[in-house]
């Protein structure tokens, strides 16, 4: 996937990222239309349903491939609230670097 090219790129450059990135804008978009009912999908804020992690965390919870393979065919969850939802590879690219950018320390 395209994201995996991203590791290449420090962290501190794909932070500094603002939105002329159209990359990050679209996966911004994308989670905050899918994602922002429920989980905290900013840079700050709490996840409006205990159960759902704020997106700036989901990488110390868990790997970015074990992401994207969940992502691959459909976005779905254990918890039966959570809607299920399929992405295009482009749509996973965005997605997934947008979360890579806004981890937190």
């Amino acid at each position: 996937a395209y994201w995996a090219t991203l590791f290449l790129t420090p962290i501190a450059a794909a932070q500094t990222t603002s939105t002329s990135d159209p990359l990050f804008d679209r996966g911004m978009a994308l989670v905050s239309h899918n994602c922002g009912r429920c989980h905290a999908v900013k840079g700050d804020g709490a996840s409006s349903h205990r159960q759902a992690p704020p997106f700036r965390n989901l990488l110390q919870r868990y790997p970015i491939d074990a992401l994207e393979e969940s992502f691959i065919d459909e976005i779905y969850s254990q918890h039966p609230d959570m809607p299920v939802f399929e992405v295009t590879p482009e749509q996973l690219d965005a997605i997934l670097y947008y979360i890579l950018v806004i981890q937190s320390d």
